[in-house]
């Protein structure tokens, strides 16, 4: 968080939060409402300028409620997440998977996928959607343990009820063996990953 913004919550501790006008796309874009409908499902308008993506990115963190918000000086703008809290990227070096806000992921604890193909993973920043366009290298990378299969080759030789067992799998960045879970629904997204994808004002 930036020096600016702890000092600005020191000076003024008790500014009310605010609610629907941030949200976060499946891309890793951060959307404006100047109407404050973020909560009831608008659009907003693409926030384009480097400057501002990368201060909010900087003063990007989640409440003990699982409600992630954007640290404005003093005040709290929660996030609507059109996905999850994170969008994951390959990092340009290929040595792993970097967040939309630029922050380097060390582990994943759990991998999931929903029924449209979506893959998430639990990462010790918090939950994060794989950017589709490194969804294929990532699901080609992962492998089923013991045994080092393929999961894309697992996967196909599996019936419906076996996909739905949570598999081991690795990644070549990521050795530790860890929960793949094929079963995700996605009106449940925000339950089993543990954030609230549409903070509403208490």
């Amino acid at each position: 968080m930036d020096l600016s913004v702890k000092q600005a919550l020191a000076k003024w501790p008790n500014v009310p939060a605010v609610y629907g006008w941030l949200s976060l796309d499946e891309r890793g874009q951060w959307h404006i409402h100047e109407r404050g409908d973020a909560t009831e499902g608008g659009r907003g308008d693409l926030i384009t300028s480097p400057q501002i993506v990368a201060f909010i990115g900087r003063n990007y963190a989640a409440d003990d409620r699982g409600r992630w918000y954007f640290q404005n000086g003093p005040q709290r703008v929660y996030v609507r997440l059109d996905a999850a809290p994170y969008v994951l990227r390959v990092a340009d070096t290929g040595s792993g998977l970097i967040t939309h806000t630029g922050e380097t992921v060390r582990t994943i604890e759990a991998w999931w996928l929903d029924e449209a193909g979506r893959l998430y993973a639990q990462t010790d920043l918090g939950t994060g959607l794989i950017d589709g366009r490194d969804l294929e290298s990532i699901l080609v990378a992962l492998r089923v343990q013991p045994g080092n299969m393929p999961l894309l080759d697992a996967l196909d030789d599996s019936d419906a009820q076996t996909v739905k067992t949570p598999r081991q799998v690795s990644h070549p960045n990521y050795p530790a063996v860890v929960p793949l879970h094929c079963d995700l629904s996605r009106s449940a997204l925000s339950t089993d990953l543990g954030f609230a994808a549409n903070p509403l004002p208490e």
